[in-house]
């Protein structure tokens, strides 16, 4: 099967027709920077714009960086406030004219890494992290992803944690990779201390350089980072845009 995934961040778009049996792209990533104030009948063009620059006619499925309830976008924290409670099947399918299934890009990303990645066949618990403008969460057992939003768990002065972790906050505030992966340590335990994974995947872009900073977060749990690296929201999106029919 194949499907176009889409991976909505809040600095880019990217996309990319996927094999879904392999979770490999089957062309050249397409990458159009957006605003983080783009409003959503705007974003859908661009969406419109990736799916015409391959010529796409099937199915699509579509990360995004909140809490989705079916295609019902719930959270819009680093992209447009206009996001919440809009129908986003029904917004970037108008936009495409193609089906278009809806998923939390972290939970996205989760399943191309269980289906095909670095949680391929683990059946135990496994926590997955993205790391990028904010911090994605989702958890999976027995290679089921289920969505959490735990990069908004309140942190130090009520704040979400993703304010102190996320990679963009490392390059923002020009952290070393020592002391943001002491932040990482910190975040991390507090997630091991309340969900006990035996496996922690991280992804995101930065995980290509996860030799800088794996060193400095020694957790109890297996530490491995995504294979599918900043790739996996595009392979997990098409993936369920043909688990999702």
């Amino acid at each position: 099967m194949k499907a176009l995934g889409i991976d909505i961040g809040g600095s880019a778009i990217k996309g990319a027709p996927v094999d879904t049996t392999t979770g490999n792209l089957l062309a050249e990533r397409h990458r159009i920077e957006v605003d983080k104030d783009m409003p959503p009948v705007v974003m859908a063009r661009v969406i419109g714009q990736i799916a015409q620059h391959f010529k796409w006619r099937g199915p699509i499925g579509i990360g995004f960086p909140g809490a989705i309830e079916g295609t019902t976008i719930r959270t819009s924290a680093n992209l447009h406030p206009k996001f919440v409670d809009c129908d986003g099947a029904k917004l970037f399918g108008r936009a495409t004219g193609c089906r278009v299934a809806m998923i939390n890009d972290a939970a996205a990303a989760g399943v191309a890494e269980m289906h095909c990645g670095a949680g391929r066949g683990f059946m135990g618990k496994t926590l997955l992290l993205t790391l990028g403008t904010g911090v994605g969460t989702c958890l999976a057992y027995q290679g089921v992803v289920v969505p959490l939003e735990m990069g908004h768990l309140p942190w130090r002065g009520g704040k979400s944690a993703e304010k102190f972790v996320a990679a963009s906050v490392r390059e923002k505030k020009d952290l070393s990779w020592h002391e943001w992966g002491g932040r990482l340590r910190d975040y991390i335990g507090v997630m091991e201390n309340l969900l006990w994974p035996e496996l922690i995947i991280i992804g995101g872009g930065v995980s290509a350089k996860h030799d800088k900073f794996f060193k400095y977060i020694k957790p109890r749990a297996r530490l491995k980072p995504a294979e599918f690296l900043n790739q996996a929201g595009i392979a997990g999106a098409a993936m369920w845009a043909v688990e999702a029919k």
